[in-house]
């Protein structure tokens, strides 16, 4: 989170938490921004023409790629939550609030993917704060030369 800032309470302040972690992890960013009912995703069912909510709010959506490996796609959603892609692994219903936190641990080395022998699987293990962790699943023909190296 940016210092100081314990809470993300729009969509615009999660975008500039995201930035300030590019700049102390010296990574590029390049951000889209989607705001309105007919242009983010989970609007399908707007009506033609229609960019507000039904509550007259206008829904906000970005979507962020960090240069450099590995590689790593943010997309903020509305409703406060994200999804964060690692090397073509998507880690859903990232609450918006932990996004800096597990951004800051993959980008600092604590991320690791934990390895099993039987049944053989792989999955991706990100240390949030409060002694809480996000596992997801890595499928084997996704293991990239990123995520090998941090086999354990």
């Amino acid at each position: 989170m940016i210092r100081g800032m314990d809470h993300l309470p729009t969509t615009e302040a999660a975008v500039t938490a995201l930035r300030a972690i590019a700049t102390e992890y010296a990574r590029e960013i390049e951000v889209t921004h989607d705001i309105g009912a007919d242009r983010t995703s989970r609007r399908s069912a707007a009506g033609v023409g229609v960019a507000t909510d039904p509550d007259g709010s206008l829904p906000h959506e970005a979507y962020a790629e960090f240069g450099g490996l590995p590689r790593v796609s943010v997309r903020l959603y509305p409703e406060d939550d994200a999804l964060i892609t690692v090397e073509g692994v998507e880690c859903p219903d990232i609450a918006r609030d932990d996004v800096p936190a597990f951004l800051r641990s993959l980008f600092g080395g604590l991320a690791h993917v934990r390895a099993r022998r039987f049944p053989p699987g792989y999955r991706l293990v990100v240390p949030l704060p409060g002694d809480r962790t996000h596992t997801e699943h890595v499928p084997g023909v996704l293991l990239t030369p990123w995520l090998s190296g941090r086999v354990r």
